[in-house]
């Protein structure tokens, strides 16, 4: 069965996604505060965690660093702001997804399903595995960029992303179609997902940032010859 770990200091949130996610089919263990999710992830496997940002004792950012030393487990969080900072920098920490409250319990459950089934499934073969744009490598069966000969550090995401507009360079890409291939959503999704990790991928691309290209009131574009 199928085991969720539920974690925010407000009993009524923890309630509430309890009685979802066990109407879904879904094992639920609830904790209060961060330091008890870590405690409870070094003795247990989860499938996914839905976990607040702020709580007492550890934060949820904090108990996500702490717990992804060890475990690699699928993470959403649930946050009252929604200010790009915030997305940003929980991408960056490894989450998976980011849900401001007040949110639908509906909604959740479905981006639950959508973020386990992503970390379940083995990654596609692809028929071309390695791309050289001048001194930008891209090696997608590898899962290795390098920038000028340099090895890029970069999130599962920002991989995912960028490897999908390669293999599918210099066609226009609506965010729609990049949060349904690249994310699995499809009405669930939110545009600003999009942009957010396209500006952290241009960043870790450094000056070829410039094979990105953005289309106004429509999406992307991986340019190159």
């Amino acid at each position: 069965m199928t085991h969720i770990l539920v974690v925010d200091d407000e009993i009524n949130i923890r309630k509430v996604v309890r009685e979802y996610a066990e109407f879904e089919g879904y094992e639920v263990t609830e904790a209060e505060n961060g330091m008890e999710a870590v405690n409870l992830c070094h003795e247990n496997d989860y499938d996914l965690i839905i976990m607040d940002i702020m709580m007492p004792r550890l934060d949820g950012y904090s108990a996500c660093k702490e717990i992804h030393k060890t475990k690699n487990i699928p993470v959403i969080m649930l946050s009252a702001r929604g200010e790009e900072y915030d997305k940003l920098f929980g991408f960056e920490i490894g989450v998976d997804d980011y849900v401001v409250k007040p949110f639908s319990p509906k909604e959740l459950m479905a981006r639950a399903k959508v973020v386990m089934k992503r970390n379940a499934a083995p990654a596609a073969p692809a028929a071309q595995e390695k791309f050289s744009f001048e001194g930008l490598e891209v090696d997608i069966a590898g899962r290795e960029v390098y920038v000028n000969g340099e090895k890029a550090s970069m999130t599962p995401k920002e991989y995912d992303l960028l490897f999908y507009l390669v293999k599918n360079k210099n066609i226009a890409l609506s965010r729609d179609k990049l949060l349904e291939e690249v994310w699995g959503y499809d009405f669930f999704g939110d545009d600003r997902t999009v942009d957010t990790h396209i500006k952290m991928l241009r960043n870790s691309l450094g000056e070829y940032r410039k094979f990105i290209v953005t289309l106004r009131g429509m999406g992307y574009k991986f340019e190159a010859d």
